[in-house]
């Protein structure tokens, strides 16, 4: 098995290209990796195409990369939350790409990437503007709309703990949509709290398992994304 430590944020988002897709979790502040999204920021990366569950908030971690001109198109289930401004205002004005996708069609669409399916039926958007210009079929006397996998470039996610061959451990709700964004890409870089010697994760208890990770950086008291609004943040 390979090492897959890295030194640090920066040096783990390095080959991060223009263009590319990048999944980041996050369920809100839970699971949301701030030092990797920071250090994208100050990798220069644009034009990118992101997906998450929304679009953060304040102006740190992912609404920070949107406010910076790094996102050119975002794929999310909530585009306007609580504490989010950065994006309407640029979505509204025209200089940011929605692909706005229901939430449990937007988590199956990443399994489906991860798992090889190409496509798959849901009913959820049926007769509503989501299931405009998609394939409509018919089963058993019910409609149904033709969703395609999501697959990306890299995922950046968040673990509570690691071990150095990439097996990964969540805290609760954390863990969100990361193992399933850590199987639809083809590099996936984590920050962990902590990093376990081998052996130290019960194999039973593992949530993503080291064949779907690439690297590992260890962020030992990572930023809060909370406290960082509620102090009137910003990044850089």
């Amino acid at each position: 098995m390979i090492d897959k430590r890295i030194a640090s944020a920066a040096a783990a988002v390095a080959d991060i290209f223009d263009g590319a897709t990048v999944m980041i979790g996050g369920f809100g502040e839970a699971g949301s990796p701030i030092e990797l999204i920071h250090a994208l920021i100050d990798q220069g990366a644009k034009n990118l195409t992101v997906v998450n569950n929304n679009t953060g908030s304040g102006h740190v971690g992912l609404a920070a990369l949107v406010e910076n001109g790094r996102v050119g198109k975002m794929i999310c289930s909530y585009p306007r939350t609580l504490g989010s401004t950065v994006f309407p205002e640029l979505y509204r004005s025209g200089k940011i790409e929605l692909e706005l996708v229901p939430q449990g069609t937007l988590a199956e669409r990443i399994r489906a990437g991860g798992a090889g399916i190409p496509a798959f039926y849901t009913a959820t958007s049926v007769n509503t503007p989501l299931a405009a210009g998609k394939e409509l079929r018919n089963f058993d006397g019910r409609d149904y709309v033709m969703e395609r996998g999501l697959k990306a470039d890299f995922a950046l996610i968040k673990c509570v703990a690691a071990d150095r061959y990439g097996n990964l451990i969540y805290n609760k709700t954390a863990r969100n949509f990361a193992p399933i964004m850590a199987m639809a890409a083809a590099t996936t870089i984590v920050q962990t709290g902590s990093l376990l010697e081998l052996g130290a994760i019960d194999p039973e208890v593992v949530v993503t398992p080291g064949i779907f990770v690439d690297r590992v950086v260890t962020v030992t008291n990572p930023a809060q994304e909370a406290q960082l609004i509620a102090e009137g943040r910003r990044y850089p």
